[in-house]
């Protein structure tokens, strides 16, 4: 075993390096604020390409599912390092006959032979990149499964006629996104695996870089013929499965049983409370939708509202009101078919109200600790590890002209996933948001790894109501565990400061998930480090490529926005 790892090492460094590559884009679209209205339909995609094949869709007649699936097929291709059909993901969707969320989960699973010490090695946890890059990393993807249920429920146009714009761009070629030359150029890592190397490296040397890959033009056409049964019980899951065994750093224990067990689930969404608003959100396995309801529920307790944007008091607040909804979440949150979650404990209004009262308004508190789900402020005698990296994720937005409204966030963890590919999509590496240390003190870490079970995620698609109970705003971001952070920002701005949608999104990012207060670089929010400091905050300025797509009603109909940070654009009829 030990001869097994120690010749990777050395490689550790040059990896984490490499693994966290999120640069922002060359030049991002700009558009006015009647380019992003529409009286009907529209979507909001990181992409124009995607966006441009979600409303032809529309056009043709089809629901917001069917947008939601054409635009996130396209995304397979220009956004390889993020999402795909090797991955999964979380579809939320208001339906309006029925005037009620539904939420779908296509969460990867890990192979039953999985077990609590699968990155684990030595009694310590193995080095992250290098448990990314092996077959263990790989989840039992979900997306096909997830997206195949919705359009089963919900589609409007036939299966194959969705496949149609991403297997003509696959077929085709398309000049290379500069954002994707970029990731490509700046991680070092890919020219260590020949996946990567020979497809993404070699296109981007090309004189005018290119995306041409009729390898997933082939499986794409298959997947529109056959269905999602060619994946989970025929030739293309049996492919997968081979290139997960045949895995550089170490053979994976994925078996053909595991691909004919998985399924896509529909679960109750998690919804609540803010002010006169009723937000919806995903349910566990993702934190997200707890996570960014516990954070404005205790932001309810303070006048945000009559505070702005330039006042560090407000990051303050939000600052320590994240570091208690990420407390609960590392000691909560799990896999709900694995472990009990206390939601309703923990969204309890007089319990978040506790939760609220630790805060102090001119200081910033020691560590915080959870708390006792719908009992007390704080839970005795409980230390919390340190958080785990997480990555990656792609977002998009979907309003059709029947009012059904679709976000669609789906991931392969960390950008370009395992370094695998197979058939022409990226391979996730999601077992990795499993937390390495399967031991939470003396009980079992709620994420920790088992057979069968889906790891945590972060990923906050959601519906936002009216305080009649109309739908008014539909939003979603990509970004890892910033994902939340991402997503309070800009419903603080729109809600709270009423910013136009577009201002709101493009607002300069600020997080805190138990690390200390990460600050957008280069924007003016950098500014107010100082200040925070001064509150006793941890700070630092850091990168954040955030990617939030949203679509807001109006009066005259529906206006959207996309995320200024990439190459999406917002497209309507």
């Amino acid at each position: 075993m030990i001869r097994r790892w120690f010749p990777a090492l050395p490689l550790v460094a040059l990896l984490a390096a490499c693994s966290g590559s999120d640069p922002a884009t060359d030049a991002p679209v700009v558009q006015t604020r009647a380019e992003r209205e529409a009286p009907q339909h529209m979507i909001s995609a990181p992409h124009p390409l995607a966006a441009e094949a979600g409303r032809k869709i529309l056009r043709e007649g089809g629901s917001a599912v069917d947008a939601a699936i054409a635009a996130k097929l396209v995304l397979g291709l220009v956004e390889a390092p993020e999402t795909g059909i090797g991955g999964g993901g979380f579809m939320l969707l208001h339906e309006a006959a029925q005037a009620r969320t539904r939420f779908y989960d296509g969460r990867e699973t890990a192979p039953q032979a999985a077990g609590a010490d699968r990155f684990r090695w030595a009694g310590m946890n193995k080095p992250f990149v290098l448990a990314m890059t092996g077959g263990d990393s790989v989840g039992v993807p979900g997306l096909l499964a997830l997206m195949a249920t919705a359009h089963a429920e919900h589609g409007q146009l036939p299966w194959a006629n969705l496949f149609t714009p991403a297997i003509e761009l696959a077929e085709q070629g398309i000049v290379m996104p500069p954002r994707l030359q970029r990731q490509i150029r700046e991680d070092w890592s890919l020219r260590l695996f020949a996946d990567t190397r020979q497809y993404f490296r070699r296109q981007v040397a090309e004189d005018t870089p290119r995306l041409h890959n009729p390898e997933l033009a082939a499986t794409l056409r298959q997947l529109a013929d056959e269905g999602t049964d060619s994946f989970y019980h025929g030739v293309i899951g049996e492919q997968f499965l081979q290139r997960v065994h045949d895995a550089r750093w170490g053979r994976g224990d994925m078996q053909l049983k595991d691909l004919h067990d998985y399924a896509a689930i529909e679960r109750p969404p998690v919804c609540g409370a803010y002010r006169q608003w009723t937000l919806c959100g995903p349910a566990p396995p993702s934190s997200g939708g707890l996570t960014v309801l516990q954070i404005l529920g205790i932001l309810e307790h303070f006048p945000l509202n009559e505070l702005s944007a330039d006042d560090p008091q407000a990051w303050h607040l939000i600052a320590e009101a994240s570091r208690l909804a990420f407390a609960d979440r590392e000691y909560y949150v799990g896999d709900p078919d694995f472990v009990e979650v206390p939601l309703e404990g923990l969204l309890d209004r007089d319990y978040l109200a506790q939760r609220a009262s630790l805060i102090n308004l001119e200081q910033a508190m020691d560590e915080p600790v959870p708390g006792v789900a719908g009992a007390a402020a704080e839970h005795p005698d409980t230390e919390l590890p340190a958080p785990e990296p997480e990555h990656g994720t792609s977002h998009l937005s979907v309003v059709d002209s029947a009012g059904n409204l679709v976000a669609f966030t789906g991931s392969n963890e960390a950008p370009f996933g395992s370094r695998m590919l197979s058939q022409g999509f990226v391979l996730n590496s999601q077992l990795t948001d499993f937390n390495f240390n399967p031991r939470l003190g003396d009980r079992e870490h709620p994420n920790a790894v088992a057979g069968g079970k889906r790891p945590r995620s972060s990923m906050s698609p959601f519906v936002v109501y009216d305080a009649d109970g109309e739908p008014m705003m539909v939003i979603g971001s990509r970004g890892g565990s910033r994902i939340i952070g991402y997503v309070v920002k800009s419903l603080i701005a729109s809600l709270d400061w009423e910013m136009e949608l577009a201002e709101a999104v493009a607002l300069p990012n600020m997080v805190e998930r138990r690390r200390g207060i990460e600050l957008e670089a280069d924007t003016w929010l950098a500014d107010h480090a100082e200040a925070l400091q001064a509150m006793g905050h941890r700070v630092r300025l850091e990168s954040m490529t955030s990617g939030v797509h949203v679509i807001q009603r109006t009066d005259e109909g529906w206006r959207g926005a996309a995320d200024p940070r990439l190459d999406g654009v917002v497209l309507g009829d």
